[in-house]
């Protein structure tokens, strides 16, 4: 949803619709791999560990890697880095849950900023793709913090799934019944799937968590209502497994229009803190940049101001790149986020409603019919994420206020790591609302990317589209986040609950049932 400047009120927003991963030094020697790291925070003999490692999928020129280290002494470690030797051409591509780097045939992966201790028992799960040609011989020794480790466990020596018949596209895994063994699920995509750091389907069902956008360009703080553990514990509990949170570029960048209070370092600090306690409830998360500079005043224009106080067309080229990159740089180490790029496009309204002109806008922005500013189109989006080394999975919503993805396959962006997903959202008042619709154009999409429903509602207080809506969804294996887990009057906008302690509006009662189901 296009957030008010007055929430709850959404009455222009439906309006406007129904218009339409540095590594440690690492030496090898005899066939060990041991790794060295000055001034490591726990002496050699101090460390206990067990390491198991497999290949979660192949698909001929690639595979996947799944590593399970567990501390079995009983010293608990406040740093680690793992270090293990390859005997064949294996080749990093991307890794999540550490920092990954390798060396000729040595790997090294340090712990990220969020998982560096590890309890006595406790266990981290670094995860990557490689390529290879040839065969795929598994590494047998391990060490942590330049201690080999015990007890390590060789994989099989065949994959764990069948290959593709298409090299290049890795293939499907089966859908995961049960939650991550611990902490937030670390994600990736894998063909048209979203999957975890073990290789299995991961299908999102969460709520949007909105305030961050609005709250601290209106000086009203920086969140909509409480983001502390008990109010996570809420969400949590209606076996929610993620959470999008909308983001205001001012606020972020700590722009002039914004008290300092509420932006730069402060807006920051506060972000990443609510992430924190969401991934310690299992939470992933989507951060998704909501509201945007450039002044617009044509079809559907929310505001006629440059900051960012509303929903634009499109991200602007002055910022928008700018914020990515630092939200990037702050969340790269956190495979467990994924990015939305841009919340609602609708260069396509802009363009006097000419869905050609609207689409090569949001690829290649720069200067598009009827908007005033210069825009940055998702490649430079994607191009600005991957230019600070983040291998976060990132989605990307199509026009029509991210309804329409009719062109969306078309109009890819170009991603060295073919990590990205389509944004979709759906409502009662949109265009593309019926399973006719969703046949035609979401369909097609999904059969060969991951589509994600960032955003699901109608605004009757009912759940009846919804709950089509779901079954839809849940027969395509593709997920969705509810609009929203906030106060609000449910007749003037989709509002899941009345209460932060989890009581659901009528609206929100249809929602909370189904995620029962699962």
């Amino acid at each position: 949803m296009s957030t008010p400047s007055n929430p709850p009120s959404r009455g222009r927003r439906l309006r406007s619709a129904l218009g339409a991963v540095t590594g440690a030094a690492l030496a090898a020697g005899a066939g060990t791999a041991a790794a060295l790291m000055p001034g490591a925070a726990h002496a050699a003999s101090a460390v206990q560990c067990q390491v198991s490692y497999s290949v979660t999928s192949d698909w001929g020129s690639g595979f996947g890697a799944s590593i399970v280290v567990k501390n079995v002494g009983t010293t608990p470690w406040s740093t680690w880095t793992l270090g293990y030797s390859y005997t064949g051409n294996q080749t990093l591509q991307s890794g999540w849950n550490g920092t990954w780097t390798q060396s000729g045939k040595t790997v090294t992966v340090t712990n990220a900023a969020w998982n560096g201790t590890v309890t006595a028992g406790g266990t981290v799960n670094p995860a990557a793709n490689f390529t290879y040609t040839g065969t795929n011989p598994a590494p047998t020794t391990f060490t942590i913090n330049g201690t080999t480790c015990n007890g390590s466990t060789p994989p099989p020596t065949t994959p764990t799934t069948t290959p593709s018949t298409t090299p290049s596209t890795p293939p499907s895994t089966t859908p995961s019944s049960t939650p991550p063994p611990t902490g937030a699920p670390a994600l990736h995509v894998a063909g048209n799937q979203l999957v975890d750091s073990t290789g299995k389907m991961f299908v999102p069902h969460g709520v949007n968590r909105s305030g961050a956008e609005f709250a601290c360009v209106q000086g009203n703080g920086i969140f909509d209502g409480p983001v502390d553990d008990t109010s996570v514990a809420a969400i949590a509990a209606w076996k929610a497994n993620i959470v999008r949170v909308p983001l205001n570029e001012d606020c972020w960048l700590g722009a002039s229009n914004v008290q300092a209070q509420y932006g730069g370092a402060a807006y920051q600090s506060a972000i990443e803190s609510f992430v924190s306690t969401l991934h310690k409830h299992g939470l992933a998360v989507i951060l998704d940049l909501h509201w945007t500079d450039g002044v617009y005043t044509g079809q559907s224009s929310a505001c006629s101001v440059a900051t960012a106080t509303c929903q634009k067309p499109m991200p602007d080229a002055a910022n928008a790149p700018a914020f990515w990159s630092s939200v990037a740089t702050a969340f790269k180490n956190d495979q467990s986020t994924v990015f939305d790029l841009f919340n609602e496009p609708y260069p396509d309204f802009a363009a006097g409603f000419n869905s050609a002109l609207g689409w090569s806008c949001w690829q290649n922005g720069g200067s598009c019919t009827g908007i005033n500013y210069q825009v940055a189109g998702m490649q430079s989006l994607v191009n600005a994420v991957r230019g600070t080394g983040a291998a976060n999975v990132l989605m990307l919503g199509g026009v029509a206020y991210s309804n329409d993805l009719s062109q969306w396959l078309q109009h890819k962006p170009n991603d060295p790591l073919n990590n990205l997903a389509a944004s979709w959202h759906s409502y009662n008042f949109n265009s593309c609302s019926s399973s006719s619709c969703w046949d035609s154009q979401v369909a097609p999409v999904l059969a060969q990317v991951p589509v994600i429903a960032g955003e699901i509602g109608e605004n009757d207080c009912g759940h009846s589209y919804i709950d089509t809506l779901m079954s839809w969804l849940d027969a395509h294996h593709t997920g969705y986040s509810a609009w929203t887990w906030n106060t609000w009057d449910c007749s003037s906008g989709p509002a899941l609950i009345s209460a932060y302690d989890g009581t659901p509006t009528n609206f929100g009662a249809g929602y909370k049932a189904h995620l029962a189901t699962f």
